[in-house]
C-alpha cells in the first residue's frame, strides 16, 4: 500500500538480575528509518537524520518531556522486567 509509516518503539534493555544497568530507549521511525531516539543513559533525545535532529532539539528544550522519559526506567521498565523475570527466569 502507498503511504507513510510512522511509529514509536519503546525498549527496556538490561543484562543484570538487579536491573542496575537498565536503559530505556524510545525510538521514533519514519518509513523504517530511525529519526530520533531517547536514551535514558544519555538523558536526552538524539537525532539521526536531518529531520530527527530538529525533532530532538525541540524535545530537548522541554524539560517536562525529558523528565517523563527519564522516569520510564522506574515506572515502566523495572516493574515489567520484575514481572517478566518472576514468571520466567525465577522458575526452576
Amino acid at each position: 500500500a502507498d503511504g507513510y509509516y510512522f511509529y514509536g518503539m519503546p525498549e527496556c534493555v538490561y543484562s543484570t538480575s538487579d536491573y542496575s544497568d537498565m536503559v530505556y530507549l524510545m525510538s521514533y521511525s519514519f518509513n523504517k528509518v530511525v529519526d530520533v531516539q531517547f536514551n535514558s543513559s544519555v538523558g536526552k533525545f538524539v537525532g539521526y537524520t536531518d529531520e530527527g535532529v530538529k525533532i530532538a532539539e525541540n524535545f530537548n528544550k522541554n524539560q517536562a518531556i525529558i523528565q517523563q522519559q527519564k522516569a520510564q526506567v522506574d515506572t515502566v521498565c523495572r516493574p515489567n522486567a520484575q514481572l517478566s523475570d518472576s514468571a520466567v527466569r525465577d522458575k526452576t
